[in-house]
C-alpha cells in the first residue's frame, strides 16, 4: 500500500497533497519516490530546500548541533547559534535592523502586524487582492487569492481594506502595460478618501512578487511609490517575504532586487535550511518600541533551525548561489519563450525574477485555462519532472528549482516541459 493509500486513512481532507508521490529520499535537485523514481524537483518543498535536497553540509550541521542541544526555549535562555543567526541578518539587511524568530510564515506575518499595530497605536492594514499570507485568522485575513481560505470561518481580523495589486499584464484598471498613469498607486487616494483616513492605517503590507497570486511581478515605480505613500502618511511598509526571501529574486530578499527597504519584512520557508524557522525583520527604532510581554512563542529560534539557517546563508555566499540564480532564471525564462513563440495562443505569459519563474496558460480565446495547467503538471509528473501551480485561476505553473541548479536540469525539464505540450497541443 503506498504512502497516499495509507494517509487517507488516517488523515483529513485537508492534508491532501499536490501530487500522490511518496518520497523516501532526495539529493541536490531530485527526490527519490518509494517506487525507485528518481524525480526532477521543480517544487523545492514549495521554496524551501533552496540548497537543493538534504544538503550535506547542512546535515552536518544540524548532527553537530544536536549533540549540543535540540531546544531550550528562547524566552527562557540565550543560545549560540540564536544569537549569530540574528547578528547575520542584521548584517544582511543593512546593519539597521533587529531580528524576532519565529516557527513559520503566517505566524511571522501575524508578528508583523502586531508590531505595526503596536508601534503605530493604528487598528488598520491595508492588503492586496490575489495575495496569500498564511491560514492562520490573523494572515488568513490579509490574504485574497481564494475565498476556499476563508470560507466558514468569518469573522476574521477587522480593520483590514483592500487594493488591487500592480499586474500589468491584467491590469486591474484596464490599462495597457507602460501606457498608464499608474493608477495602482491613484487608488489610494479613493482608499484613503472613502475608506480608511490614513492616520488610521498602521501597515500597508504586500508580497514584492505575488506568489500563490500567479508569481506576479511588479514595477519597481510600484513598490517605489507605496514607500513614497508610506513615508508621507506615518504608514509602517510591511514586506511578506516568505517566498521571495533566500535568494529566490537573485538577492538575499527581493526588496535588494527592486531597491525598496520596507520598515518590515517577515522571512521563512528557506530560511531554516529545511527546519521550521521564521523571522520578523524591523528597522531598529520600530524594533526596540516592542517591549517584554507584547508577543512571544515557544519554539521560535530552535537551535537546530538556527544552526541549520547560519549554514544555508553561508553556502549561498560562497558559493555565488545568487547570480547563479539569475543566470539559470533568465535561462529558464529564455526557453520558455521559445515555447510561447510556439504556443502563443495558449501561453498567455512567461514572467518572473531570478529563480522565481512562471508560465501562465490560457485557451484560445485568452481566457484562464486551469484544465491544461493542471494537466501540464501532471504529464510533466508522469516524466519524472516535479511542478507546482498558482494563480488566482488555477492557471499558472510555477518553477521553483533550487539555487544550486544547472544548466543541465534546465535543460533537462524544458525538455520534459516541450514533451509534454506536443503531447497536450
Amino acid at each position: 500500500m503506498s504512502m497516499y493509500e495509507r494517509c487517507i486513512k488516517v488523515m483529513p481532507a485537508v492534508a491532501n497533497r499536490a501530487t500522490k508521490l511518496g518520497i523516501v529520499d532526495g539529493e541536490g535537485c531530485y527526490v527519490i519516490t518509494e517506487d525507485g523514481q528518481k524525480v526532477l524537483d521543480f517544487a523545492s518543498g514549495v521554496a524551501v530546500n533552496n540548497l537543493g535536497n538534504k544538503n550535506k553540509e547542512v546535515v552536518e550541521a544540524i548532527k553537530r548541533q544536536l549533540d549540543t542541544m535540540i531546544h531550550v526555549g528562547h524566552n527562557v535562555v540565550y543560545n549560540e547559534s540564536y544569537v549569530q543567526l540574528a547578528e547575520r541578518l542584521v548584517a544582511l539587511t543593512g546593519k539597521d535592523t533587529k531580528v524576532y524568530f519565529s516557527n513559520s510564515g503566517a505566524e511571522a506575518n501575524d508578528g508583523a502586524m502586531k508590531l505595526a499595530k503596536y508601534v503605530t497605536k493604528r487598528p488598520g492594514i491595508i492588503a492586496f487582492r490575489n495575495s496569500f499570507h498564511g491560514r492562520t485568522i490573523g494572515s488568513m485575513s490579509i490574504t485574497g487569492s481564494s475565498s476556499a481560505y476563508r470560507k466558514n470561518y468569518e469573522p476574521l481580523m477587522p480593520a483590514v481594506y483592500w487594493a488591487d495589486y500592480a499586474n500589468c499584464h491584467h491590469c486591474p484598471f484596464g490599462k495597457e502595460e507602460c501606457s498608464c498613469n499608474m493608477e495602482c498607486l491613484k487608488q489610494f487616494d479613493g482608499i484613503f478618501e472613502k475608506l480608511i483616513d490614513p492616520e488610521c492605517v498602521a501597515a500597508i503590507m504586500l508580497e514584492p512578487v505575488q506568489g500563490e497570486g500567479g508569481y506576479i511581478v511588479p514595477k519597481p515605480e510600484f513598490l517605489k511609490g507605496l514607500r513614497k505613500i508610506c513615508d508621507d502618511h506615518g504608514i509602517l511598509l510591511i514586506f511578506d517575504e516568505v517566498q521571495t526571501g533566500i535568494g529566490r529574486t537573485g538577492e538575499l530578499y527581493a526588496y535588494q532586487t527592486f531597491g525598496v527597504k520596507p520598515d518590515i519584512l517577515t522571512s521563512a520557508k528557506a530560511l531554516g535550511g529545511g527546519i521550521p524557522l521564521s523571522a520578523i525583520i524591523a528597522k531598529k527604532e520600530i524594533m526596540d518600541q516592542w517591549p517584554a510581554g507584547a508577543h512571544g512563542g515557544t519554539f521560535g529560534g530552535n537551535p537546530l533551525a538556527c544552526t541549520a539557517g547560519l549554514k544555508t546563508l553561508e553556502i549561498i555566499q560562497r558559493d555565488h548561489l545568487l547570480e547563479n540564480a539569475k543566470k539559470q532564471g533568465a535561462y529558464l525564462k529564455e526557453g520558455l519563450q521559445e515555447l510561447q513563440k510556439k504556443y502563443p495562443k495558449r501561453i498567455g505569459d512567461v514572467r518572473g525574477v531570478g529563480l522565481m519563474v512562471a508560465m501562465e496558460l490560457v485557451t484560445e480565446d485568452q481566457n484562464p485555462d486551469a484544465a491544461l495547467t493542471a494537466e501540464i503538471k501532471e504529464k510533466a509528473l508522469q516524466k519524472n519532472l516535479l511542478l507546482l501551480t498558482c494563480g488566482s485561476d488555477h492557471n499558472v505553473v510555477r518553477f521553483i528549482a533550487p539555487l544550486i541548479v544547472g544548466k543541465a536540469e534546465m535543460d533537462q525539464a524544458l525538455h520534459i516541459l516541450k514533451e509534454v505540450l506536443e503531447e497536450i497541443l
